[in-house]
């Protein structure tokens, strides 16, 4: 039988536990690493997590793995890396495949909408026309 996004996204939320927007600010402040995993149009029309890393979710892999010429050094197994998306899905999909990585400590922060309209910090990109 053949799997759907839903099976994916489930078997993801499983293994990659929710954080709330306090318990993610007390990991940042710990040094905890945030990926925004949206595409850059997102990003350039809403902002971010103040401090976030953008990596869109088809260049996760290769930002992660020391391995590729793309490796970005804020990727460390021993880190607890914190991901979120629009609405949760990829970011759900984007932790399952960084635990399969060696990562271990990889939550789910869900959605940035939720963690703007809850007051948690963000920063907004600079107006190209300015």
């Amino acid at each position: 039988m053949s799997k759907t996004v839903k099976d994916y996204i489930a078997e993801a939320n499983a293994v990659v536990p929710r954080v709330t927007k306090a318990e993610a600010e007390e990991m940042i402040a710990s040094g905890a690493l945030v990926v925004d995993v949206r595409d850059e149009p997102e990003v350039a029309k809403s902002g971010k997590v103040a401090g976030a890393h953008h990596v869109s979710r088809g260049m996760l892999e290769f930002r992660a793995d020391e391995g590729t010429p793309y490796h970005d050094p804020a990727f460390r197994r021993d880190r607890p890396t914190i991901v979120y998306c629009a609405s949760g899905g990829r970011s759900a999909l984007a932790g399952a495949r960084l635990k399969e990585m060696g990562y271990e400590k990889v939550y789910n922060l869900g959605g940035f909408k939720d963690w703007a309209e809850a007051g948690g910090a963000v920063e907004h990109p600079i107006d190209p026309g300015m």
